[in-house]
């Protein structure tokens, strides 16, 4: 029996759409790698581990932006 070829479905892509690498997270913040990941591990950013890669969901980084908005001091 041969193996059935697997083919993204609209709802795969729009999932793959939603999660993002460290690095891009990195680009995004405008802060290093290594500090993405180091956020991760600390819990501070929520990621997926899938096998030995991390990925963000974007709702989940524009979360963490938010409760680490900094009101105005006066």
């Amino acid at each position: 029996m041969e193996k059935e070829e697997y083919k993204p479905n609209h709802n795969t892509k729009m999932i793959q759409s939603e999660l993002i690498t460290p690095s891009e997270v990195s680009g995004i913040l405008k802060i290093n790698y290594r500090k993405v990941l180091d956020m991760i591990l600390m819990g501070d950013i929520p990621a997926y581990k899938i096998g030995r890669q991390y990925r963000i969901h974007r709702n989940d980084l524009s979360s963490f932006l938010k409760s680490s908005k900094i009101e105005k001091v006066a």
